[in-house]
């Protein structure tokens, strides 16, 4: 059942089955004449039947609300098809207007070299079966066009004045809401309260051009210095401490990366290996019982981190028939 966590703004939780994550915070802010819903669930039956009932039990038509997507991955975008009705705005950054119209390409090309290069291939995982990433199976389906947003674009919704705020980091042109008056910040999966965010590399190991954990540092460097009451997040329990919590995100980056260095410390290894030796609070009792899909995120949030250990000099890495291996300088 929805839950009204601030005035006019309403809490609908939306189960995402067999998946860690359990559910998404989506929410609805009602307008006047016009309301607006921050992001969907899986393009699955079961996340289309829980929204619509929560819309019903709040009274909210289906031509009445327009979409913000925080960012592309399927628990956050997969729904936008089937919620796109003849007067719906859909408000996304560029990324993610091009994932969700025709314009994107390649993404299979994408996965098959990062199982490749990370290792994972020799792990078992096949490079061409791109299916064990749920983004992938229940991502949504093409819509015709985007409104493309940036940077400070103000929204308006009823009584509430929403500034566009982009936190790349979590995904290419990741985007918060932020109200300045009411200090409400809608996070998206930026800002988690008690899981961290999965910081992973958008792109192949060996050519990628950008280090997307230290964009994401500047990221909650950037929403650290809004004036902000409630954090609204994507995901589980809503943050009343941003300040506190930034804190401990960078902590938690911070451990991340001492203890890749001290396992690349007499030896090189892959992003894979080195996802295979950190611990995760994941129920599984050790690295062979993970999942395709947790394999996956896994290794792409170790070679994040040894992706800024490079962008640092502190590491190096080199390609040795076709996976790349990552050493001490």
């Amino acid at each position: 059942m929805a839950e009204e966590v601030y005035p006019n703004i309403h809490k609908l939780t939306i189960p995402l089955p067999k998946n860690p994550l359990k559910a998404l915070n989506a929410y609805l802010i009602k307008g006047n004449k016009r309301h607006l819903l921050i992001d969907t669930g899986f393009n699955r039956p079961e996340c289309l039947a829980a929204m619509e009932k929560e819309l019903a039990e709040l009274g909210i038509e289906k031509d009445s609300f327009d979409l913000f997507i925080t960012h592309l991955h399927g628990d956050h975008s997969g729904l936008a098809g089937s919620l796109v009705f003849e007067n719906t705005k859909v408000l996304t950054g560029q990324y993610c207007a091009d994932s969700l119209t025709k314009k994107s390409t390649g993404a299979k090309n994408r996965f098959y070299d990062f199982v490749i290069q990370s290792g994972l291939a020799d792990m078992g995982l096949t490079p061409e079966d791109s299916s064990i990433h749920p983004g992938v199976r229940y991502a949504a389906q093409k819509i015709e066009q985007a409104q493309v947003i940036k940077d400070g674009d103000p929204i308006k919704v009823g009584d509430f004045e929403l500034l566009c705020v982009e936190t790349i980091g979590h995904t290419p042109g990741h985007m918060c809401l932020y109200e300045p008056h009411h200090q409400l910040l809608f996070s998206g999966d930026h800002i988690l309260g008690k899981i961290t965010p999965n910081i992973a590399i958008w792109g192949n190991p060996w050519t990628i051009d950008q280090d997307y954990l230290g964009e994401y540092l500047k990221s909650l460097d950037k929403v650290g210095r809004l004036k902000v009451k409630l954090v609204l997040p994507g995901h589980r329990h809503l943050v009343r401490d941003l300040h506190q919590r930034i804190s401990e995100l960078k902590a938690h980056h911070h451990f991340r990366l001492e203890d890749m260095l001290e396992k690349l410390k007499d030896e090189k290894l892959t992003g894979a290996q080195v996802a295979s030796r950190m611990k995760w609070d994941l129920s599984y009792s050790s690295w062979d019982k993970f999942p395709p899909a947790q394999k996956f995120f896994a290794t792409g949030e170790a070679l994040s981190h040894l992706t800024h250990l490079v962008f640092s000099g502190l590491l190096k890495k080199e390609l040795d028939q076709e996976v790349v291996y990552y050493a001490r300088r």
